[in-house]
């Protein structure tokens, strides 16, 4: 019995920035498409977030189409839709915890999450994960993205790269520490300035 073929992040950026560059240019029918794959993918990503079991995500979603619409003209056609998609309804999430005094029991920074399958593992837009990766130095970035991108294994990178398999480990485990170090100083200043 032959197996569909997986539909990977990229594959599905590439569908919906299409709809969305048609929409833009006047198709309608594009537009509706859009609309309901987005509704598709946000429905699950809200009510994973919710401590209600996702009692309001159905009002979330709409309330993010409805942003999503209303904001489409402001989208950057050199940028990752989903990106941009992904920080609409990051904000609408926020927003709506906020409202109701409660925080999120759930990471919110896993913009990819939204539109992967669930044995994706990426954990951010294409867009923020490039600006997060340059941080680095080449051949550690290069390493990175082999292991936690391209899945191959620590000792298949580290023998690309030249890394030993210590050193290879101890080197991702250090840049992740370094950028998960960096995206909390940024998110804590942006926490600050909000507040002010």
């Amino acid at each position: 019995m032959p197996h569909e073929p997986r539909v990977t992040v990229t594959d599905r950026e590439a569908h919906l920035q299409s709809l969305m560059l048609r929409g833009l240019d006047g198709d309608a029918s594009a537009w509706r498409v859009l609309l309901t794959d987005l509704g598709a993918h946000l429905r699950p990503f809200f009510a994973r977030r919710l401590f209600d079991g996702g009692a309001d995500a159905e009002d979330l979603v709409q309330e993010t189409l409805i942003a999503i619409h209303a904001k489409r003209t402001t989208w950057d056609r050199n940028q990752s839709f989903t990106g941009w998609a992904y920080a609409i309804a990051r904000h609408k999430l926020i927003d709506h915890l906020r409202r109701r005094g409660r925080r999120p029991t759930h990471p919110l920074d896993e913009a990819s999450e939204l539109f992967a399958d669930h044995t994706v593992e990426d954990g951010a837009t294409q867009a923020d994960l490039s600006r997060c990766l340059s941080l680095l130095p080449a051949r550690q970035r290069r390493l990175i993205e082999d292991v936690r991108l391209k899945g191959l294994t620590v000792a298949e990178a580290a023998a690309n790269h030249g890394y030993t398999l210590t050193a290879a480990k101890v080197s991702i485990h250090r840049s992740m520490k370094s950028l998960n170090a960096r995206y909390a100083t940024a998110e804590h200043a942006g926490t600050a300035s909000d507040e002010d």
